[in-house]
């Protein structure tokens, strides 16, 4: 399993993206952007410029919303096997976790990781996030008490532990939440959490 984990958007790696899709297809999951209040016409066009983004690559996207597949882990499995690799967007991080856990994804991705499976995990901001061993840190930045989906009404605090260090994107960045991120940093230092500042642009790979 391989890792492309952009601070933002698709980072300044393309052509090591391109390369590890070799079928050019990929899954784009944007359920991150599913907080409460979130504007729909603002998520369908970060989905539509995302998509586009990708298409200017050769790559095309097939996009994968996870309500879906709550409670169709077989399915949504299968659908990941035909593709090969998936692109998260960036959003918040406790409400892509819970999608995550609602669709059998996590379990899926820990599957394919254990397994050594051929598979791309790639994303931006909350979908690197997602994979920190704890989510705590990131409570200063997205509100960890939204729960937007009925069949979950819990905050999962657990990351996939796929790194062993906190994703800490739109560092020192012309980003709105980079002060933020900031204060993200300051709490991993003061409860000893390991962690990686990646400025926007920046992309974290991992073979």
């Amino acid at each position: 399993m391989k890792f492309y984990l952009s601070s933002y958007k698709l980072g300044n790696e393309t052509e090591k993206l391109k390369n590890l899709i070799p079928n050019k297809k990929i899954g784009y999951i944007p359920n991150a952007r599913d907080f409460s209040g979130t504007d729909p016409e603002k998520k369908r066009e970060r989905t539509e410029r995302d998509v586009t983004l990708l298409a200017e690559l050769g790559i095309k996207a097939e996009v994968i919303d996870l309500k879906n597949y709550f409670n169709k882990k077989d399915k949504l499995q299968k659908k990941l096997e035909e593709l090969g690799a998936i692109f998260i967007s960036g959003g918040n991080v406790f409400v892509l976790r819970q999608a995550m856990k609602l669709s059998g994804l996590d379990e899926i991705l820990t599957e394919f990781r254990n397994n050594n499976q051929d598979f791309l995990y790639a994303g931006y901001s909350a979908g690197g996030c997602v994979l920190s061993p704890n989510l705590r840190a990131y409570a200063i930045v997205d509100d960890a008490t939204d729960i937007p989906y009925e069949e979950l009404k819990e905050v999962i605090w657990e990351g996939l532990g796929f790194i062993d260090f906190a994703f800490m994107p739109h560092f020192n960045s012309d980003h709105p939440e980079s002060a933020k991120i900031g204060e993200e940093i300051e709490f991993c230092q003061k409860n000893n959490i390991p962690y990686k500042a990646i400025k926007d642009g920046g992309v974290v790979i991992i073979e």
